[in-house]
């Protein structure tokens, strides 16, 4: 039976999205995990439920992580035990960690963790700010549960519904929610993964190309990536067997390939990320606790998230994320799923929630609470066209070591780098826009800037080349500069 492994805390970061400097002043939005409790208690977890760091502590015992590179998230307070999936079939990715905090068996991406009580004073009214960390939709539970549902339902009482009972014509225009349904569904797929170890679990993923690429989360196949098997499945019961053609932890984006695509294969469409507002209408399709081409609804609630997971093991990076948020209900198996608007276009890959820690259906697994995560298609697409290009992700990155510890009041860059390495590269992006170690970024562009993690998120919605403006402090002065973004090629 697969249970949620224990992973490694991850850095803070705000969660608040970043707001433009121009932007009017507002009253502070409350942290995506919910109010403050009034007594210490365990706020609710993000679905791969990870814990923010004790006493800012940074990778492998520094707390100076590559501003260009996903670092490995930092020691933390131990995870909440482990938590046992409740129906048959498949397991999980490693309980809910990069996702919805389904099943185990990915070996992390899923460790329960809870986020750390309020730190007393400060100032802050009992919150801690940070990076919003949260767990992943990765595996469903399979059939098993899907089985149980239907039969505990199957009661005395007939539920057909007659045509005359639906209120109208049966003919579903194309601006309906169902009409955008029936559009899209046959461009999704039910992805299966397994490891050579005989663990595994259920994501989901959609059509990139007439060529047979999938698009999904790395963490969705990342069991199978060596030596394991996957398989994509349409809503019409056609399963082909596909291999991974690469993969992004960092990003948490993977591309896999079908083994004698279809011909007749329909990629969805893609929206525009950059031009999303908060309040627009949402559509998620995915395999929720296994039960494939299962649709829901919601609105854009927010943007530019700062979201962190890790999958949890003694070596890992974080991924990290300026994610759209949407109330439309994810849950395990909506993993890599697409995120729609109102016209069927995605916009966003379903990524990950915030979360309970149970998830009732007596399995103890996280499940939604109107808080899910989604990469922005701008950024998935680019990863993914690199995907499919060289087989491994392209980073942009500033070329420099930034602090992880909690902040409100920006990135700091740290006064040692990793492991001995310079904390500003030298003839780098960061060194040839004239940033010295001890500088604090405040805003990058329009963004502001309030912590590590978030410098992070934001600079990996650029591409390398990009010129930001970059606004820090030293010295009690505040200086501007511009930076062209470096990059940094595979996650190694």
């Amino acid at each position: 039976m697969s249970t949620e492994n224990e992973g490694t805390a991850v850095p803070p970061a705000p969660s608040a999205p970043p707001v433009p400097v121009d932007a009017p002043a507002a009253s502070p939005q409350p942290p995506a995990s919910h109010s403050a409790p009034q007594t210490p208690q365990t706020p609710a977890p993000v679905s791969q439920e990870h814990q923010a760091p004790q006493g800012g502590e940074a990778p492998h015992g520094s707390s100076a992580p590559d501003a260009s590179w996903p670092p490995p998230p930092p020691p933390g307070t131990p995870a909440q035990p482990p938590v046992y999936d409740g129906g048959g079939g498949t397991g999980g990715f490693g309980g809910g960690g990069f996702g919805d905090g389904s099943g185990g068996g990915a070996g992390g991406w899923g460790a329960s963790y809870q986020q750390p009580a309020p730190k007393p004073g400060g100032g802050r009214g009992g919150l801690v700010a940070g990076v919003l960390i949260a767990a992943l939709v990765a595996g469903g539970l399979g059939g098993g549960l899907g089985y149980t549902l239907a039969r505990n339902n199957d009661g005395g009482g007939s539920t057909t519904v007659s045509a005359s009972d639906t209120g109208g014509s049966l003919k579903r225009e194309a601006g309906t929610v169902a009409g955008v349904a029936a559009k899209a569904l046959p461009s999704t797929v039910t992805i299966q993964a397994e490891g050579s170890n005989g663990e595994g679990g259920t994501g989901t993923g959609f059509v990139f190309d007439k060529e047979g690429h999938i698009v999904t989360n790395n963490h969705v196949v990342a069991e199978a990536v060596d030596g394991g098997k996957l398989s994509a499945t349409f809503p019409d019961g056609k399963k082909y067997d596909a291999q991974v053609v690469g993969h992004a932890q960092g990003y948490d984006v993977a591309v896999i390939k079908l083994e004698k695509a279809p011909s007749d294969l329909n990629p969805l469409p893609l929206g525009d990320s950059d031009k999303v507002a908060v309040g627009d209408s949402t559509i998620a399709i995915g395999a929720p606790f296994g039960l494939s081409n299962t649709v829901t609804t919601g609105i854009i609630s927010a943007k530019n998230r700062p979201v962190a997971s890790s999958d949890g093991s003694a070596d890992s990076k974080a991924s990290y994320m300026s994610a759209l948020q949407t109330d439309a209900s994810i849950n395990p198996g909506n993993s890599g799923g697409p995120l729609l608007d109102a016209q069927g276009n995605v916009i966003g890959i379903n990524s990950a929630i915030q979360s309970t820690s149970n998830g009732g259906f007596g399995t103890g697994q996280a499940g939604s609470i109107g808080l899910g995560f989604a990469i922005p298609i701008n950024q998935a697409e680019f990863v993914a066209q690199q995907l499919i290009k060289n087989g491994k992700p392209v980073y942009a990155k500033i070329g420099a070591s930034v602090s992880l510890e909690e902040t409100t009041s920006g990135a700091k860059l740290t006064e040692q780098g990793v492991g001995g390495s310079d904390p500003v590269e030298q003839g780098g992006p960061a060194d040839d826009a004239g940033l010295k170690p001890g500088d604090v970024i405040t805003k990058l562009d329009d963004r502001v800037i309030d912590s590590g993690p978030t410098l992070i998120g934001e600079i990996w919605t650029h591409k390398p080349g990009d010129k930001v403006t970059v606004t820090y402090e030293r010295g009690g002065k505040q200086h501007t500069t511009e930076v062209t973004l470096g990059s940094k090629t595979g996650d190694d």
